[in-house]
């Protein structure tokens, strides 16, 4: 199952239902967690939920897609919805007025409903920053607040519909609760800044006046919508690992306005604290890197996985290609002039359009991530294609 590529909804649900994933035993509190310890919650999807994908070499963007998916069939059939799942995921977008004057627009001239629908509004909807460069930056909040679409969703199956007004007040009421929860702090680390930066800029709507805490509390019934909220809350405290007497505080008083016990406050603690020390390394938000080295690892690992996913078609197009073959074994044993180079990229970027997946090499700026294709050659290639290269083992 590759969700980059067409009909992956179709198997990845296929699958769901062969391997009885979601069992009857499951409630949405269990979901919830799922999509916790996942990273969905987060914004960085690091599994699947309920161990349903085995497999490793899924993109965050993908993991992403895979859990938003199974989250929104989950609640379909813990609502017992008699309507076709498709239809069903597909009718909510399209009743939101301000994604059908948007991005989903487009979506629907010409296109009956099905899973190929289904799969472009979902990569619409996830992937909100064209930007390549900044796009692993912004991707963690904006992802985070996908969530609010796994609300809206169960929403819609309660009543049959789902306003836009609905939409904007529960992300007023998030903005509202997260921005006071920032202001708290006194000194604000890069962490801080950067996660003011990234709500201010991933918040579906704009140009409103912030409201108060008294007007937006009070509003909040939904026990999912209360966890998430208190979650993302100890995702803006997390900064020194400690809480401070203010935001103790404040925390406190969250959980008896929203009315939940303690404990799912000790335990929203206890989850951002452990998801955070244990991916501390993958968690974009928490790297202090330049924008240029952030660029340059996402395209190296994304390159790998691609690599990888592709080597047996890509060492096949390869062996086809002879004067490539040539120009490629020769290079081990001396430099290449800036024609032969040239010839090498020209060829290698013919292959890659017979490779779906592989088709961001053309796009602008493609060429610069050939250096990490021909750092994977030696791996694709033959063993006797190196003479110099040794096995790991060694």
């Amino acid at each position: 199952m590759n969700p980059s590529a067409k009909g992956w909804i179709k198997k990845l649900l296929a699958e769901s239902k062969s391997k009885e994933i979601f069992s009857t035993a499951y409630s949405l509190d269990d979901l919830y967690n799922e999509l916790k310890a996942c990273g969905f919650v987060y914004g960085t999807n690091l599994k699947a939920i309920f161990n349903s994908v085995e497999r490793t070499d899924l993109t965050h963007e993908e993991l992403c897609k895979v859990n938003m998916v199974l989250a929104f069939d989950f609640i379909h059939k813990n609502y017992h919805c008699e309507r076709d799942f498709v239809d069903s995921v597909t009718d909510f977008y399209n009743i939101v007025d301000d994604f059908k004057r948007s991005f989903f627009q487009e979506l629907f001239l010409g296109k009956k409903k099905s899973y190929d629908l289904l799969e472009s509004m979902i990569t619409k909807r996830i992937a909100i920053d064209d930007n390549v460069i900044t796009k692993n930056f912004n991707y963690l909040i904006t992802n985070t607040l996908l969530f609010v679409d796994v609300l809206a969703y169960e929403k819609y199956l309660q009543t049959g519909d789902v306003t836009d007004q609905y939409l904007r007040d529960l992300e007023a009421t998030i903005e509202t609760i997260i921005f006071i929860a920032l202001d708290l702090k006194k000194e604000k680390t890069q962490y801080d800044k950067s996660l003011i930066k990234l709500f201010e800029s991933s918040f579906r709507y704009e140009h409103r006046e912030r409201l108060h805490y008294d007007d937006v509390i009070q509003n909040i019934y939904n026990p999912l919508t209360k966890y998430y909220i208190i979650d993302l809350v100890c995702m803006t405290f997390w900064t020194d690992t400690v809480i401070d007497d203010d935001e103790r505080v404040f925390l406190d008083q969250l959980v008896q306005d929203l009315e939940i016990p303690k404990e799912i406050l000790q335990k929203s603690i206890d989850d951002i604290h452990f998801f955070y020390e244990k991916n501390k390394d993958e968690v974009a938000l928490l790297k202090s890197r330049n924008m240029i080295q952030s660029f340059y690892e996402n395209s190296s690992n994304m390159v790998t996985k691609l690599i990888n996913r592709n080597k047996k078609r890509l060492a096949t197009e390869m062996y086809e290609s002879k004067e490539l073959m040539v120009l490629l074994t020769q290079s081990t044993t001396r430099s290449l002039s800036d024609e032969e180079q040239k010839r090498v990229k020209e060829q290698l970027l013919d292959i890659f359009k017979s490779i779906p997946s592989l088709a961001i090499f053309m796009l602008p700026g493609g060429m610069l991530l050939l250096p990490i294709v021909i750092k994977y050659i030696p791996n694709i290639l033959p063993s006797g294609f190196d003479d110099n290269r040794l096995d790991e083992e060694e």
